[in-house]
């Protein structure tokens, strides 16, 4: 493999948060990687190691997520597109495409539709619905689960919040790796030294009740997602759109990312990404480069 040549770097914001970023040498086309929960673009490297070097990649760290800062409360999806913008007005960043995973796509779908002129292509990568992502918590071990509300009740989730905070907090790898080989890692696992260094890297988190509670509310549609009512930002969108999502993923159903393309129309297009669970990069990083570089290079 050749030797990629990669530059930790930070950027101060107007709104008085510091955003870490990684910066990939590259040619011409411009891409900017955004990162899910629990991850940062630490979780990127395997795509900056293997894509071809005609593309010059950045992938941050969400604010609150690894090397960010987390100076003040996110509350929305579009706090983080927000800082984002800021992000790409402070380094110079035009005309580039934008790969968002998971919560990343959430974040990525907000700034195009907030920001036109800056993104040329989104992917969507096992992206949470333009209606979002519902959180079904329970306040007592022996309640029945349901669909929390407020960011209040979602920081005393006992079946989710809590658990996994505590074992950022204790540094309770054991049960991290249970939870990411149980939902995220069905397949392929990363190389037990990388693994080590991602499940550091998620302990990192400082927003996690935040993020699960923004992607609760957020909706971009024209419909009720059976929490808020859609506002119909998606029709901003007005770029060419790849949705990406594993065959297996246990974590974005197959309706979520239906959703997707229902809501964007005939703006999107979809590939499947076979024998892949919500970790294509880990799963099959080929099929998925290659997904990813042709939708490009169109």
């Amino acid at each position: 493999m050749a030797v990629v040549n990669v530059t930790m770097k930070n950027v101060h914001l107007s709104n008085g948060e510091t955003l870490a970023y990684r910066e990939r040498e590259g040619g011409e086309q411009k891409v900017l990687l955004i990162h899910g929960n629990m991850t940062s673009s630490k979780h990127w490297d395997l795509v900056y190691e293997n894509i071809d070097a005609k593309y010059k990649l950045y992938a941050v760290d969400l604010r609150g997520f690894g090397q960010s800062t987390y100076n003040n409360l996110i509350t929305s999806i579009k706090d983080f597109s927000d800082d984002v913008k800021l992000f790409a007005d402070a380094i110079g960043l035009k005309d580039f495409a934008i790969v968002g995973w998971s919560t990343g796509g959430a974040v990525s779908m907000q700034f195009v539709a907030d920001y036109p002129g800056y993104c040329n292509m989104l992917i969507l990568l096992a992206s949470e619905s333009t209606r979002g992502y519902p959180f079904d918590g329970k306040l007592h071990e022996n309640d029945e689960p349901r669909r929390f509300a407020l960011h209040e009740e979602i920081k005393k989730d006992v079946s989710k919040t809590i658990p996994v905070q505590t074992a950022y907090d204790t540094n309770n790898t054991e049960l991290l790796k249970l939870i990411w080989n149980a939902v995220i890692y069905t397949h392929n696992q990363p190389a037990p030294e990388l693994y080590e260094e991602y499940l550091q890297d998620m302990r990192t988190q400082r927003n996690l009740a935040e993020v699960h509670h923004s992607n609760n509310t957020f909706n971009i549609s024209h419909h009720h997602n059976g929490l808020v009512e859609g506002n119909g930002k998606v029709d901003d969108i007005h770029v060419p759109v790849l949705v990406l999502r594993g065959e297996r993923d246990y974590v974005v159903t197959a309706e979520m990312t239906n959703e997707i393309l229902q809501d964007l129309g005939s703006k999107a297009r979809f590939i499947e990404l076979k024998n892949c669970g919500h970790s294509p990069l880990v799963d099959d990083l080929p099929q998925l480069l290659t997904a990813i570089t042709q939708f490009l290079d169109e």
